[in-house]
């Protein structure tokens, strides 16, 4: 067994231990208490993290140095492509990889860009993998996108809405015929080779197997997306909500019972759909915030390394760094059904040894853990 040593671990549920070793063999936990267990001692360290999970980027799609006209976040055959798969347009020689695992970052849901309505899986990887395969986890949901990006597209091939009620239109259609076409194959009216890709492709989401992801930032939006999800009853995650701004908006989103992955904080308001767009709003966010709610980067609008400072904004609202740091750690592998996030025995040897407290300025990460790999910084 593999030790080290703690003067601080934030375990990521919320609470701290000091004096603390951390033990592990493979790539799992073994081992987290005080005294020390017989294995071989790595370092000690001021603190310790949990590793850090994006909940949602375009890492390895939208490539540092690399002209815009290469990115491969949005495909534009069509509006609706539900059988694209995120990880087969990620290049894991981004350099923005690297310097993400450098500042604990380990893991990253890639998505497909907002400018169609439905866009496709996305997928969880690891971000210190070679090549996409190895890196690829799993799909961790269907993306869809509302609001202002969809039908900002009207000059991309296939059929493309220029006002939401279009878009709406599109939405409806093809859940419309997903589920008629399922019922026909429960009922031995058609078999799986006969479906169309885009039944094929909305079937888990139709299922209740992965959660559609919605890219929405105003309340109205939101409202619709709540309004689609009770009328044919699938998951979803609301995914930004940078514009909502009022007490009701947040509300809305919490008694709507879905995951919320918020963000990203620190980027510019560039769009008259995040008028309202502030880091003012967390205020609110925190006296309203879903059980469930994680931070993203939205890389390269954020850069991916830079996660961790959204917090400063959770702690200067009264949140401690405790509580605030789940939002990084703990809720999005919950979210994405991954098993870390917290420095417990049995989940994955993932997390990050620190010089100092990670919130204060100078303060860099020493080693970092991945699934039992280790890695000085």
């Amino acid at each position: 067994m593999k030790l080290l040593k703690f003067s601080k671990l934030y375990v990521g549920d919320g609470s701290v231990r000091t004096n603390v070793y951390v033990g592990f063999e493979g790539n799992e936990i073994t081992y987290v208490g005080s005294e020390k267990p017989e294995g071989e001692l790595l370092g000690e360290y001021p603190v310790g993290t949990p590793a850090f999970v994006d909940a949602h980027s375009h890492i390895g799609m939208d490539r540092a140095g690399e002209p815009w006209y290469e990115e491969e976040a949005n495909e534009r055959m069509d509006s609706l492509l539900p059988y694209l798969e995120a990880q087969n347009s990620v290049y894991m020689d981004d350099k923005a990889f690297e310097e993400s695992v450098e500042w604990g970052v380990l893991y990253s849901v890639v998505t497909h860009g907002s400018g169609n309505i439905i866009g496709g899986k996305m997928a969880l990887i690891r971000n210190w993998k070679k090549n996409v395969a190895d890196a690829f986890v799993k799909h961790v949901g269907v993306k869809a996108a509302l609001g202002y990006n969809p039908r900002s597209t009207t000059g991309w091939r296939g059929q493309r809405p220029s006002t939401r009620m279009g878009v709406i239109a599109l939405f409806r259609e093809a859940f419309d015929t997903a589920i008629s076409e399922l019922e026909d194959l429960r009922r031995g009216k058609k078999e799986w080779k006969d479906l169309k890709p885009l039944t094929k492709a909305l079937a888990p989401v139709v299922e209740g197997r992965l959660p559609l992801r919605v890219h929405v930032h105003k309340e109205d939006d939101i409202a619709v997306l709540v309004s689609l999800a009770n009328a044919y009853g699938f998951k979803y995650t609301i995914e930004h909500a940078a514009d909502v701004h009022t007490e009701e908006g947040f509300r809305m989103i919490k008694e709507s019972g879905a995951p919320l992955v918020y963000g990203p904080l620190d980027s510019h308001p560039y769009k008259v759909e995040l008028k309202h767009e502030s880091y003012k709003n967390v205020r609110l966010l925190i006296k309203h915030m879903p059980e469930l709610t994680a931070l993203m980067s939205d890389h390269p609008v954020v850069p991916q390394r830079n996660l961790l400072l959204q917090l400063r904004f959770f702690m200067m609202y009264g949140m401690d760094f405790a509580k605030a740091i789940r939002l990084i750690t703990s809720s999005p592998a919950k979210i994405v059904g991954l098993n870390a996030g917290e420095v417990k025995p049995s989940r994955l040897a993932s997390f990050v040894a620190w010089s100092g407290e990670p919130y204060v300025l100078g303060t860099k990460p020493e080693l970092v853990v991945a699934e039992g790999e280790v890695r000085e910084v």
